[in-house]
């Protein structure tokens, strides 16, 4: 009786230890930052579309004289250009290899709005699903 158990909880911990390393590379398509600094607030929501390459975004933010946007990693390095300048709403194309790292593991990169006072000092990190308000 006691090996049979054994056995359970061995199998049980063998499952459990393999859906982290499932989940891990998983590609979201759908993706989310809430962003603050210099005493504002707003989000941002992105749309990856492997297929063509592009990633599609949605800002709310109510701040003045944005200049650009970028996706960036934790070094600062720029990932992905939102746009060529700022605009709340819109589509850009993404080199295939970047996309796919910011799909499979959003919470290594930062959405960067910089304006012309301070650039990028309105950040979030993305994570994977939308954000809210």
């Amino acid at each position: 009786m006691r090996s049979k158990r054994w056995v359970a909880a061995f199998a049980a911990a063998t499952a459990l230890a393999v859906v982290p390393v499932a989940t891990a590379g998983m590609m979201h398509a759908t993706l989310g930052a809430r962003l603050s600094g210099m005493g504002e607030h707003g989000i941002v929501n992105l749309h990856a579309h492997a297929k063509t390459h592009k990633l599609c975004w949605t800002f709310d933010i109510h701040l003045m004289h944005a200049l650009s946007a970028t996706v960036r990693d934790k070094a600062g390095m720029t990932v992905a250009h939102l746009g060529h300048m700022y605009s709340a709403k819109g589509c850009a194309t993404v080199p295939k290899h970047s996309l796919s790292l910011i799909e499979t593991k959003p919470g290594r990169y930062w959405v960067w709005v910089a304006t012309k006072g301070h650039p990028g000092e309105l950040r979030g990190k993305l994570f994977a699903g939308m954000a809210h308000m």
